[in-house]
């Protein structure tokens, strides 16, 4: 049985040590590495994966430092939601069971430096009721979905009170009007007919109400003229002079639902598997300004793990890092963003004046059509 065995006593006590939570002056949160001991950890930070990454750090400590405090945050709310709920519980109690996850972002990688702060911070943002006693900080869970269920049920409410309100002023003023006004009773008379041959005719007069049920009718009416009256006026007070309408052809109707589809479609994330990419930062001494690289896998939409070309290292950059390749006409090219996004196509001609291609999309649903104007950053080579 050789050493490098799964079942040799080394194998297995590796494993027995590596389980668990490990020693946190030896981790690295840049590399998200953990290293078993110091001898480790100073290798570690020696190696040339390492250095990279503080020279990228180094370019943009915010934004590092902006993504683990996201990270942080989201990954301590969802176990505060899911194990919890909206109970009420010390937030030492969570944060040590989110801290028994081997793979959690640590504290100290982000803006808060103490749990007590970060508990204060979600008081304030009202992503939590935080609760400060002398035992420590409790805090409980909002759940979104239910504040905003009970504010349109609020906002629902008010509305219903407003249009009562408005229907009982509209109705008093109506009674008002009808005040004074003697109601006109009908009078019968008995019919008379003198000649069994004469033919018996009957004149009615539509503008006189000749009973009860028909001033009720015309009270009712009036209530309603005035409700439109009402509302008529208020949109006019709102909205000021009436604007013409002006009819749209079915060409201008197209155009603007093409546009409000590439606006709408648009994302600040671009990065896609297997697509050829230059890399434009100069934080790496300059040993990989300017060289192609593809895609390999995409971390978190703003990360991407590149191959480079040339040497063949592999390399973990940001999008800001990165930069699309417009191959020659003719060969196939992936739509990276916009409302043809994840189409491949037949790159056709380029457009330098206006920094654009016209591509033809040849596959999918939309394969043979023909789409121009499509900007520099949002295409690039496939691999």
């Amino acid at each position: 049985m050789g050493k490098s065995d799964f079942l040799s006593p080394k194998a297995i006590s590796s494993r027995i040590k590596s389980q668990g939570l490990q020693r946190l002056r030896w981790y690295c949160q840049m590399c998200q590495k953990q290293c078993r001991d110091e001898n480790g950890f100073r290798c570690h930070c020696t190696s040339q994966c390492h250095q990279r990454q503080l020279l990228l750090a180094a370019e943009n400590p915010q934004q590092f430092v902006g993504y683990f405090s996201q990270e942080f945050c989201r990954d301590f709310l969802e176990l505060l939601r899911r194990r919890f709920g909206a109970r009420r519980v010390h937030s030492n109690v969570v944060y040590s069971e989110y801290i028994g996850h081997r793979e959690h972002t640590h504290m100290n990688a982000t803006q808060w430096d103490t749990l007590a702060g970060f508990t204060r911070w979600l008081g304030r943002e009202g992503l939590c009721r935080v609760d400060e006693t002398p035992k420590g900080c409790y805090i409980q869970y909002i759940n979104p979905e239910t504040v905003h269920r009970q504010q349109e049920e609020r906002k629902k409410k008010q509305d219903l009170d407003d249009e009562e309100k408005a229907a009982k002023l509209v109705e008093r003023q109506v009674r008002r009007g009808l005040e004074g006004k003697e109601l006109e009773m009908p009078v019968y008379t008995e019919l008379n007919r003198e000649n069994k041959d004469e033919k018996v005719t009957f004149k009615l007069k539509r503008g006189a109400s000749t009973s009860v049920a028909a001033s009720s009718q015309t009270s009712v009416l009036a209530l309603k003229m005035v409700e439109s009256a009402v509302k008529r006026t208020g949109a006019a007070h709102c909205s000021g002079q009436p604007k013409k309408k002006i009819k749209k052809s079915a060409l201008d109707e197209i155009m603007e639902l093409e546009e409000e589809k590439k606006r709408t479609s648009r994302t600040d994330y671009w990065l896609q598997p297997d697509i050829i990419v230059k890399i434009v930062t100069k934080k790496l001494k300059g040993k990989y300004h300017k060289k192609k690289a593809v895609v390999k896998e995409v971390i978190d939409k703003y990360t991407a793990i590149v191959k480079v070309v040339d040497s063949g290292d592999k390399l973990k950059l940001d999008q800001t890092h990165l930069e699309t390749v417009i191959p020659a006409p003719g060969k196939r090219v992936l739509v990276l963003n916009g409302g043809y996004r994840g189409n491949e196509g037949i790159l056709e001609s380029i457009n330098e004046k206006r920094f654009s291609v016209t591509i033809t999309i040849d596959s999918g649903p939309l394969k043979g059509c023909r789409v121009e104007d499509i900007q520099y950053e949002d295409v690039s080579k496939l691999a």
